[in-house]
């Protein structure tokens, strides 16, 4: 802090000190003014904000297919998959595709979703409920956060 000056004034302690003078408020009155080294905080501020994005942690959606007339060990078998995407941090997008005669029997496609649900809840929870969509059932489930 060294109080109000001239611009002048500034300038010349900025350049004895090999500093540069960076004005902070420039539409404060008096302007405020900082003598500091403008390239290294620069580079600290672009290094703060790399370090941020690399900690980062992108969730991305893994899609799994389901069908009607699936079977209870292939159920496993895909929970197991499901499972393993839920424990990275992915959220799981499970998908039923009804063809023919399955499409006057939608809600039979909504049981074997719930009842996958059912064997992977320990690790998942519902983000959107099984839904009809068409020729689709569609239900997204995302990890449980740990707290």
């Amino acid at each position: 802090m060294l109080g109000i000056m001239r611009a002048s004034e500034a300038k010349v302690i900025a350049d004895d000190r090999r500093l540069d003078l960076v004005m902070i408020t420039p539409n404060a009155q008096p302007p405020v003014c900082q003598i500091m080294d403008y390239g290294k905080y620069r580079f600290d501020t672009a290094k703060k904000a790399k370090d941020a994005l690399k900690n980062q942690k992108k969730t991305d959606v893994k899609e799994i297919r389901l069908s009607i007339t699936i079977d209870v060990g292939d159920v496993n078998t895909k929970s197991k998959q499901a499972r393993k995407f839920l424990t990275d941090g992915d959220k799981v997008k499970v998908s039923i595709r009804m063809r023919g005669r399955q499409m006057a029997r939608p809600q039979m496609g909504v049981d074997i979703m719930n009842s996958f649900f059912e064997t992977v809840k320990d690790v998942a929870v519902i983000d959107r409920k099984p839904a009809v969509d068409g020729r689709s059932i569609i239900m997204i489930l995302a990890p449980i956060v740990s707290k």
